[in-house]
Parts: C-alpha cells; sequence; structure tokens
C-alpha cells in the first residue's frame, strides 16, 4: 500500500543531496506528500482534535528544528556532524559506522568502561541530538507556563478542595453519581509500589534498580502529572519523561543500562498511565 510520496527522491534516485532533501524516512521530507491517515496521526494525535493555537505552535516549532536549526547544524558540520546521517535514530563511531552496543556491555550488563574507551565515544545523528535537546526545554517550559498562567487557578482550587468547597461546574453535575471511594485507589496505590519495590529488590541482579529508584522514579510521575496534565488538556499534546529519567537515573546510578530503563518505565510510564485515567 502506497502511504506516502518523495517525489523529490524519485527525480534524483541517485544523488545523497536529494535523499536528504526529501526523503520522509531518512532526511528532512521536503516535498513528502502523507497519503495514509495514520501516518499523519499517529506520533502527535490528530490535528483534528487539536485547538488552533496548539497546532500551529507544533508547525512553527517543527519548522524552526527541522528546517532551520538541523540543517544549519549539519551542513556547517557542527560535532562533525557531516560523518553521519542528517535524520536518524541510529548510535554511530566516530567515522559514522554504526555502533556496537553489545560490545560496550559485560555478561552482567553493566557498562564496560574499558570497552567503551576502547571503542570510542559514541554519537548522534544531528536530528536526534537537537530532538533530546527539545526534550529537556519542553520539560522546563511547561512547569514555567503553568505556574504563570495557571499558578493561581491551581492554588485557589487546592484550597477549595481542602476545604470541600466544590466550585467546578463539572464535579457539581458530577455529584449525582456514586463515586468510586478513595482508599480504593489509595491500596492499589501502595500496593503496586510495595510489589514493584518487592521485585526490583528481590531481583536486583537482574533489575538492577534499588528500592529508592522506584520511590524516586514514583516522585517525579506524582510531581509531573498535574503540569503537564494541564498541557495535555489544554493543547492535546504531551511532553514525555522518557528523557529526563534517562538522565536522572544515569547520573545518580551510573553503569546500569537495566536500571536505567526500569526507572524510565515507572518514572515515564506512570506518568502516561495516570493522564490516561484522568
Amino acid at each position: 500500500m502506497l502511504t506516502s510520496l518523495s517525489w523529490i527522491c524519485w527525480v534524483f534516485p541517485n544523488s545523497v543531496f536529494a535523499q536528504q532533501l526529501g526523503s520522509g524516512l531518512y532526511g528532512l521530507g521536503i516535498g513528502s506528500i502523507g497519503l495514509d491517515w495514520a501516518s499523519v496521526s499517529s506520533y502527535l494525535g490528530s490535528p483534528l482534535a487539536s485547538p488552533w493555537f496548539a497546532t500551529a505552535n507544533v508547525a512553527a516549532g517543527f519548522f524552526i528544528i527541522m528546517y532551520v536549526i538541523t540543517p544549519i547544524a549539519y551542513w556547517f558540520n557542527f560535532y562533525k556532524a557531516r560523518n553521519f546521517p542528517i535524520f536518524s535514530d541510529g548510535l554511530f563511531t566516530e567515522s559514522g559506522q554504526k555502533y556496537n552496543i553489545t560490545s560496550i556491555v559485560d555478561s552482567q550488563f553493566h557498562f564496560d568502561t574499558k570497552a567503551y574507551e576502547k571503542n570510542g565515544p559514541l554519537y548522534l545523528s544531528t536530528f536526534f541530538a537537537v530532538t533530546y535537546g527539545v526534550g529537556f526545554a519542553s520539560l522546563t517550559a511547561t512547569i514555567v507556563h503553568v505556574l504563570l498562567f495557571h499558578g493561581s487557578e491551581i492554588w485557589q482550587l487546592s484550597k477549595s478542595a481542602f476545604q470541600e468547597k466544590r466550585v467546578d461546574v463539572h464535579t457539581k453535575l458530577m455529584r449525582r453519581y456514586k463515586q468510586v471511594p478513595e482508599w480504593w485507589f489509595i491500596c492499589i496505590l501502595i500496593v503496586n509500589i510495595a510489589v514493584t519495590v518487592f521485585a526490583c529488590e528481590y531481583y536486583i541482579e537482574q533489575l538492577q534498580l534499588p528500592w529508592w529508584g522506584v520511590l524516586l522514579a514514583c516522585a517525579i510521575a506524582f510531581f509531573f502529572t498535574l503540569p503537564i496534565g494541564i498541557i495535555t488538556a489544554t493543547t492535546n499534546q504531551t511532553p514525555g519523561l522518557n528523557i529526563i529519567t534517562e538522565y536522572i537515573m544515569g547520573y545518580l546510578y551510573p553503569g546500569r543500562p537495566v536500571a536505567n530503563m526500569c526507572f524510565k518505565v515507572y518514572g515515564y510510564i506512570s506518568m502516561s498511565q495516570a493522564l490516561t485515567f484522568l
């Protein structure tokens, strides 16, 4: 089934430069036309469900990142960018060859420092590196935006919740339905955290994640659920915690890739499931 047309690549099939410009899979996708709705809505969701200002913001950000910052960084060869594909999520050696990840992990799935020094540093493509930077910036922008534009509202609603004043119209409408007892949710939360801590401690050699890592992941998910939930509700876009959780665990508990992945799952997926439930 034909899902897209990259006509620049068809016109110049043997040109690397044309592939970098026109390919929707390995390049900037200039002139590429999508014919499958799934390819349009699979990553950021349906644009029909987003308000105009959010769609315009995403379009402007995409243009700046994809057609301004990435090409400039690539063709000016920042950090040896031209040794690697302009658009790829792969990992590379300094010469542009595919990085052998298994060679820097020992039999116990720990990071092998000597093997890494032998193989050399790991490199990302220009676009992949830029997306990591944008991932950090988006979380900072989320917190600042929510504090500036919704801080007073959050404070007022928090005070009214403790005083049992129901000022929200949706809450008033829902009062006619019998609520699920809150202690059910609390019990499920406590049991799940306890089971997760037990699993991580019992299988510490396999999972590598200590008990404090589970609690820290839960704390991160708890902290970001409200600000990211507000952004999701108002823009239909959900910033992810996958990058910051990798960074935090890599800094606090280095050399243990399995622990890093488990920490990301408990931090990122917990928040995502909470937002899905809400």
